[in-house]
């Protein structure tokens, strides 16, 4: 069955144990990927919950999607595209409030998950606007802090919770980026759960135990 349409392409897995109002989980994916690479954790998570994928809004040649654009300058070397990313920042509010409505989620109980440039992405949305979100699983990315909403220190940050885990040998985004998010999450008050892998830029089977058991005590 097709998913009704709304302003970003989606994949749904509906919940199994049904409730008058079900908590959701938004997945975002990595750079060049889509909507299917996460969709295939949806199996294994809390029954509960209705599992979205979303698919980023810019297309990449030949194939593929991303967030926002990563270009390479023999100047300036490799950056990225803040507009853009911003520009998907309040699209993936857009949508989400979309699908709240659509699927009659329980607004108060919203986890976004990311991979990578997802993970960017689920860091900017939920750190800007904080009210909107429980939790946070923020896999193998990093926080930009270009990309938050203006002001978004004066916000209460006390409801979410985040669990952010990183590979130690990330050949894609370096562990130091990654190592700069408890202190971050710190002084804005956020409950929080870090934690490193031996793998590299992915979600090794421990990772994915992990979070999924974090999970299941947040929602």
């Amino acid at each position: 069955m097709s998913p009704t349409p709304l302003s970003l392409e989606y994949l749904i897995r509906p919940a199994t144990i049904q409730k008058e109002k079900n908590p959701a989980l938004f997945m975002f994916h990595g750079y060049g990927s889509n909507e299917e690479d996460l969709f295939s954790f949806a199996s294994e998570l809390p029954q509960e919950l209705i599992v979205i994928s979303v698919r980023a809004p810019y297309d990449l040649d030949p194939f593929g999607h991303a967030w926002y654009a990563i270009n390479f300058d023999a100047e300036q070397g490799k950056w990225s595209d803040n507009e853009q990313a911003k520009a998907s920042r309040d699209k993936i509010m857009v949508f989400i409030e979309e699908a709240i409505k659509l699927y009659n989620l329980d607004e108060e109980n919203i986890t976004l998950l990311g991979f990578s440039q997802g993970t960017i992405l689920s860091y900017a949305t939920a750190l800007s606007f904080p009210e909107r979100f429980k939790n946070v699983i923020a896999l193998s990315g990093y926080i930009n802090k270009d990309i938050l909403l203006e002001g978004y220190e004066s916000k209460s940050h006390s409801k979410l919770n985040i669990y952010a885990s990183h590979g130690q040998v990330d050949q894609v985004i370096p562990l130091e980026w990654a190592q700069k998010t408890p202190d971050f999450l710190e002084k804005l008050n956020i409950n929080h759960k870090y934690e490193e892998f031996p793998i590299g830029h992915g979600v090794s089977q421990q990772n994915f135990y992990s979070f999924r058991d974090w999970l299941s005590k947040h929602i």
